[in-house]
């Protein structure tokens, strides 16, 4: 089973770091760093809103344990948004490249 997972980061430099380490170490076939958005939300009973880069990670389900683990330990926030949404259908040879690549 493929998995994409959606982190936000603070900043280019912080996504480029997950990014780059997530693909080197075999965790995620390919990570795509969406910039421009706005995350408005609720932290410590206050509302904040904040300029994010979006994340967007492409692994195996049999991978995501350790990835999230690495994603905890590079990530600057302390409760990083980390969710994983099934890949419910695709290019079949773009899905091998993921098993292929994780």
């Amino acid at each position: 089973m493929y998995l994409t997972v959606f982190c936000t980061v603070p900043d280019l430099d912080s996504g480029q770091r997950i990014a780059q380490t997530l693909v080197h170490e075999g965790l995620a076939a390919c990570v795509n760093l969406l910039p421009g958005i706005t995350s408005v939300y609720r932290w410590q009973g206050e509302v904040q809103e904040n300029h994010e880069l979006l994340l967007i990670i492409k692994t195996r389900q049999a991978r995501y344990q350790t990835l999230e683990a690495r994603i905890k330990e590079l990530h600057p926030y302390q409760v990083p948004e980390i969710i994983a949404h099934k890949i419910e259908s695709g290019l079949q040879s773009y899905l091998e490249w993921i098993g292929q690549s994780t």
